[in-house]
Parts: structure tokens; sequence; C-alpha cells
């Protein structure tokens, strides 16, 4: 008990001379969601509370030209035998080389256009089947991002493939445009070239636009995903189609989207070109849902109610749950 008590008083005092020591952290917050569940498969029903999402995010400045960012997933295995960086979604540095370019170097998002995967986790109530099945969205790389016109940006990247389980030799290349044509329609397009555990290659193309006309935004995605030796260029893709209208402190939400693979998409072996979609997919999801912010602030507390289901799965889910953050620095 003393040596626990002495751990934990040496812990704290470290934080606070950390704290104390680094004016340069910007950002310290904890963000959590959890959720009473339901859901009903072949007329049975079960139940219980969960916790989703229970976040360390860090931000902060070394230099005026150089920041940092971290996210740890509290809540999720820290240590895998494949990836010791399981846990982990963000652990980079960023530099400002000119006001135009910035280089990163770490773990970041992989640059998959497409507003369902760019999303914050821990605002996703379901996802599609491609980004379920993707081993990995998070991954270690280094990446180029270039403003060539204002609120033009053009990214280039290089990382650990989203296919690979950890650290395998596997890798994606990946050039991501994140812009728009208007005002009220924004862009995050992308061509991906991503390797897989058999040392293959899959090619992505995926085109997410969003749509926002006063309180009202809508997302119109489509991806296609080409395997090498595949018969058709269009046999294996994802539609998306999301609507979010917020009216005062509430959020009317809905979301649905459609996956199809062929089932003739497999190479000579047998094997599936797409590990993500498997062949012979033909899924529907779709799912709606309110959120209501009691608070100003709307990143503080956040209450949901969410019905969401899946043809590949044939469960009906139901959620009714929370998210709330809170700040130990915030600059």
């Amino acid at each position: 008990m003393k040596i626990a008590y002495f751990l934990l008083s040496f812990c704290l005092l470290l934080t606070a001379a950390t704290a104390a020591a680094q004016p340069s952290i910007t950002q310290l917050y904890f963000d959590t969601r959890a959720s009473f569940h339901q859901e009903v498969t072949d007329g049975k029903y079960y139940s219980q509370f969960t916790g989703d999402h229970f976040n360390l995010n860090i931000r902060g400045q070394l230099t005026d030209k150089l920041d940092f960012r971290v996210r740890q997933r509290l809540n999720k295995k820290v240590f895998d035998e494949r990836n010791m960086f399981n846990a982990t979604d963000f652990l980079y540095l960023r530099w400002q080389a000119t006001p135009r370019l910035h280089l990163l170097v770490g773990k970041n998002a992989v640059m998959i256009g497409g507003y369902e995967f760019d999303a914050v986790p821990i605002d996703v109530y379901y996802y599609s089947n491609f980004c379920n099945n993707l081993y990995q969205g998070f991954s270690f790389g280094v990446s180029a991002e270039y403003e060539f016109l204002p609120g033009q940006n053009l990214v280039l990247q290089v990382c650990n493939s989203p296919l690979s389980l950890g650290f395998q030799n596997l890798y994606a290349y990946n050039v991501e445009w994140m812009g728009s044509f208007a005002p009220w329609w924004s862009t995050l397009w992308s061509v991906n070239f991503v390797q897989d555990e058999f040392h293959r290659t899959i090619n992505y193309i995926s085109l997410g636009n969003r749509l926002t006309f006063g309180n009202l935004a809508v997302d119109v995605e489509w991806m296609n995903r080409a395997g090498a030796g595949q018969r058709r260029f269009f046999s294996d893709y994802t539609v998306i189609s999301k609507i979010i209208w917020t009216v005062g402190k509430w959020n009317l939400c809905a979301k649905g989207g459609y996956e199809s693979n062929d089932i003739a998409n497999v190479d000579a072996e047998g094997r599936a070109l797409d590990l993500a979609v498997a062949p012979g997919t033909k899924n529907v999801y779709a799912g709606c849902g309110v959120e209501f912010f009691p608070l100003p602030n709307r990143d503080r507390l956040r209450l949901h109610a969410v019905y969401f289901k899946s043809s590949s799965i044939g469960t009906d889910n139901f959620d009714i749950g929370i998210t709330w953050r809170f700040d130990i620095i915030k600059k």
C-alpha cells in the first residue's frame, strides 16, 4: 500500500512538473462516449450498458513552426504483438516548412477520401463494412500537404497499409484533395494504391462531397475499389449519403449506404481481391437518430438516440447514450 501511495504521489508530481515545464501544450483533454445498447436478432432481445470511447487528446507546439498531436484510446487494447501502437490514433510531428507547405511524420489517419472515413470516430454511431473491416485506419508514415489555392489543399502520403495487421512491409500510397467547388460544396477526394497481406495492390478512388445549405448538411459519397485481375472496373463499390439538419440545440440525422462486390472478384487461388468488402456482398445499411446539445459549447456534452441496421448482419440496433469532454489545458 505504501509503494502504491508513493507511485501515485510521484505520478502526480511528475504530471504537475511536466505541465509547468511544457507551456507549449495548447490542449489536453479527455472525451468519452457511453451507451445503453439494445438489439433484436431473430426475434430475440438483448441489451447492455457499454462504454464506446475513452480518449486522451494532446495538442501543442515545440516551436512556432513545429506542432504535435497525440490521441490515445484508453479503452482499447494497448499492446498487440503485431502492432504495439494499436491504441494510438495520432502520434505525429508537423513542420510548417513554408506558409503553404507542411510536412508530417508519425502516426496519422490514412488519407482515404470520404466524410464517413474522415469523421472523428467518437462522432460515428455505425459504419459501412469497408470502414469496419480495414485493419487500421491510422498508421505510421510521412506526408506533405500543400495549399495551392486558398482552401484547396493537396496531400501526398506514404504510410503502412490499412490492410496490414501492424508492421508487415506493406504500404499505401495516397493522394487526397481537400477542397471545394463553391462555398456550399466541399470535397474530400482521393486516389489510393494499397498493398494487402498477400502483397497484391488494390486501387481506391473515393469521392466524398459535402453540400451545406444553411443548417442543412448533405454528404454524397462514392468509392470504387479495383484489384489486379478484376474483370470489371465498376464491380466493387460503395455509395453513401448522410443528412444532418441542425435545429437549435438539436441535430436530426440520417445515413444510409449500399456496398456491392461481384462474387467473381477473386484471384487465381480463390482469394478475395478486396479484403475489406468480401466478394458476393450486397449490403444495404441505414439508420437515423437525434442529437441534443444542452450546453452552449457543443463540444462539452451531447445526448443521442440512434437506430441502425445492416442487411449483411440482420440485427436491429438502438442506442441511447451520452458523449462528454473535459479540458485539462485549453489555450
